[in-house]
């Protein structure tokens, strides 16, 4: 069955990826009146993390966030679809680096980098950032495995197609650190806004006037391996387009303080939310651990 399930899906999404944008957008309208209006997908966690959020705006400006939102995480499943065809050159027209040197100069002097990225906007997209990077530079992203393997390979070979590596994250420490003692340089993605299990919750924030728990994995990997660290800025221009501006965090990291590079990036990430609201992803639960008082 589940050999079965890998082929319908990976046959579905080849198919749909072929439609052209225009067409993929019409399937993301009706997507969103049945995600919003139909099943009410996530709707009380939605509205109440931007009522706790945005404590400031009226009812009127949160039901605007909350209406963009919808349409924008269903234009986010089409795209990620679309990624299965979209072409290097296609790629690069659509995700836009303002200032790539940021990244590019750290890379090509044999630097190590840990990019934080948030559940941001296109942010799946940033796997074409192995196209404008150094050949021999490789970029690792960091994924965890799905319980069906056929899928999980299916994904994989998409989250791979620009030449990126793929690198489970139960094997993450284990992997940069071989890789590191080799002398082998990179750069890596941590996806560092989700949620964090107790065994990951480790730094406390006041975070979107909220009291906010956050990993600090890639913090400490940053510190073990001398890692220089860059925020993702993302913005969506519009529907399929997106421009990133890289903010550098540190060059240093074994020499800030505890909490410090994890703080930084809470602090970046919440710029990037209140400069255009809808484009996170509110439907995550993402304040379920209390602090023990």
């Amino acid at each position: 069955m589940k050999i079965l399930s890998y082929w319908f899906a990976y046959a579905a999404f080849y198919l749909v990826s072929l439609l052209p944008f225009s067409l993929l957008y019409a399937i993301s309208d009706c997507l969103y009146v049945l995600l919003r209006h139909v099943i009410g997908y996530r709707k009380k966690v939605v509205q109440a993390n931007l009522r706790n959020s945005f404590p400031e705006k009226t009812s009127q400006e949160l039901k605007e966030i909350e209406r963009k939102f919808y349409h924008y995480i269903c234009d986010y499943m089409v795209e990620e679809v679309k990624l299965a065809r979209l072409s290097s050159e296609e790629i690069k027209r659509r995700m836009r680096y303002d200032n790539l040197e940021v990244f590019t100069d750290v890379a090509k002097r044999g630097g190590n980098i840990a990019l934080l990225i948030p559940h941001y906007a296109n942010f799946e997209w940033l796997i074409n950032l192995k196209l404008l990077v150094p050949e021999e530079y490789p970029i690792i992203h960091i994924y965890k495995p799905l319980h069906n393997h056929y899928i999980d390979m299916m994904l994989q070979r998409i989250r791979a197609k620009y030449g990126g590596v793929n690198v489970a994250k139960h094997a993450t420490v284990r992997t940069l650190v071989k890789m590191h003692k080799e002398g082998e340089r990179f750069g890596v993605g941590f996806i560092t806004d989700q949620s964090p299990n107790k065994t990951e919750a480790k730094y406390w924030t006041t975070f979107l006037n909220q009291d906010t728990v956050f990993m600090d994995g890639a913090e400490k990997l940053a510190k073990m391996i001398d890692m220089s660290v860059i925020y993702a800025d993302i913005h969506r221009a519009k529907r399929g387009f997106c421009t990133v501006r890289f903010e550098l965090i540190t060059d240093a990291p074994k020499e800030t303080k505890d909490g410090e590079i994890t703080e930084a990036f809470a602090r970046l990430l919440e710029q990037t939310i209140r400069r255009d609201p809808p484009y996170w992803f509110w439907s995550h639960k993402r304040w379920k651990i209390k602090r023990d008082v």
